[in-house]
């Protein structure tokens, strides 16, 4: 095959990889649940870009440090304080602000590296076959059954109250074996199919066999598992900070629910209470209805029929 032809080859395939894209596209942005998980992310994203902008303006809304002078208690909304205040006398609507970033961090990272665990061990699992497979499939099982949220507890017990950034290391080492375990399967199914034998006797190598034929196919589901996984995370370090054993360095809304629990203002201050429990509510909803969108455009049987 001479350059030319291999240029052209090169060149079909990304024209079907775009056209493959645009097509899932479309079924997913007329999805209603599509839509709304991406309206509510996009109110989410604005609102962690947003979180740097009150320290800008005054030092008093800095989230953990910033206090008003004025104030040394909890107090409601004002002009000056949107969302009022908390019992030092911090800015509210900062605070939220500051939550939105952190709970974008800690779900993000902690589902990205629970889904290139899951889909490496998967499709490592799924491929090679036999005794490799027992193995990290009986590995996946001993950490299924181990609770996530009361491993932290005991850890954060033992340690004291970890970092966040420990956290994340913790939900993400504890999450892949679901992932792995649908990656697997799938990895199965794909290693019977005529191109694999193909590229097998052609001479391809095990890893260009998993990275270059496999795993484009098992992204999409792992993508999926993703947005699960984000969910997921955000809960647990929201629980673990209400507890008390989250980062006491950094402002959640976990956080400020501990706060305003553990300083008497529970029903009390409905301001201070409800804005960061309807947010954890909301974005942990959107990538619920994110995920549902994506799952009908990776199965085709779940799309309604279009109306005759």
């Amino acid at each position: 095959m001479d350059n030319g032809e291999r240029f052209d080859t090169s060149r079909m395939k990304r024209s079907h990889w775009a056209a493959h894209f645009l097509e899932g596209w479309s079924v997913f942005i007329q999805n209603p649940l599509g839509k709304a998980g991406v309206g509510l992310l996009i109110l989410f994203g604005l609102m962690a870009a947003a979180s740097v902008i009150p320290p800008w303006i005054d030092p008093m809304y800095r989230p953990m440090t910033g206090v008003d002078p004025e104030i040394v208690r909890s107090v409601g909304p004002s002009l000056k304080h949107w969302l009022g205040t908390d019992f030092m006398g911090r800015d509210l609507f900062s605070q939220l602000l500051a939550g939105a970033r952190i709970a974008f961090m800690v779900g993000v990272s902690a589902a990205f590296m629970t889904v290139v665990l899951g889909t490496a061990i998967g499709m490592t699992a799924g491929y090679m076959g036999r005794t490799v497979d027992t193995l990290l499939m009986r590995l996946a099982d001993i950490i299924m059954v181990m609770p996530t949220l009361l491993f932290v507890l005991m850890l954060a017990a033992l340690f004291g109250q970890l970092n966040i950034w420990t956290i994340v290391l913790i939900i993400g080492l504890f999450r892949w074996p679901g992932v792995s375990r649908v990656i697997r399967s799938q990895t199965l199914s794909l290693k019977q199919r005529p191109f694999i034998e193909a590229a097998r006797v052609a001479g391809a190598s095990h890893l260009r066999i998993i990275f270059r034929h496999i795993m484009p196919n098992v992204l999409p589901l792992s993508f999926l598992y993703m947005t699960f996984r984000v969910t997921s995370a955000i809960t647990i370090e929201a629980a673990l900070a209400f507890l008390g054993f989250g980062d006491p360095g950094t402002v959640s809304w976990g956080m400020m629910l501990q706060w305003v629990w553990k300083t008497g203002h529970m029903f009390k201050a409905p301001y201070w209470l409800l804005p960061p429990g309807i947010c954890i509510s909301l974005i942990t909803l959107s990538f619920y209805m994110l995920g549902r969108a994506m799952d009908e455009v990776l199965d085709p049987r779940l799309r309604k029929e279009e109306d005759a």
